[in-house]
């Protein structure tokens, strides 16, 4: 399993989160545990720029080999960006999750719930197959 970046907030649902100590604007992909158990990603659908989402939105699909996974809207605001670099090439997902394989950007509307620390993400990862 790939190791867990510390500066990063996660999901239950597999995403993480970066940019929240920065205030406005977060960027959003899916974590290696989510695409490691996807195996290889061969297509990715994303938000429209200026969607207006809620945590907790299924927002997007991640489509590999062996399954279909919904992407969930980790916080809520507008997508203000979305990485057309994943879309042209999805197995971006698998190789670099926390690098160039990002998914969207969003402007935080509100305080962002229900995050989990990098501590309390591999705890939660850890009793999972």
């Amino acid at each position: 399993m790939s190791t867990i970046p510390d500066d990063l907030s996660y999901t239950k649902e597999h995403e993480w989160v970066a940019g929240l100590d920065d205030g406005l604007t977060v960027t959003v992909g899916i974590t290696a545990y989510a695409a490691e158990a996807l195996g290889d990603v061969v297509f990715v659908q994303l938000p429209e720029v200026g969607t207006t989402v809620e945590a907790g939105d299924s927002i997007g699909e991640v489509e590999s080999t062996k399954s279909v996974s919904e992407i969930y809207a980790p916080v809520g605001g507008e997508v203000v960006e979305v990485n057309q670099a994943v879309v042209d090439k999805p197995d971006l997902v698998n190789s670099e999750p926390y690098g160039e394989g990002w998914m969207f950007r969003v402007r935080l509307e509100g305080d962002p719930e229900d995050l989990l620390s990098a501590e309390e993400y591999t705890a939660l990862t850890s009793g999972d197959n």
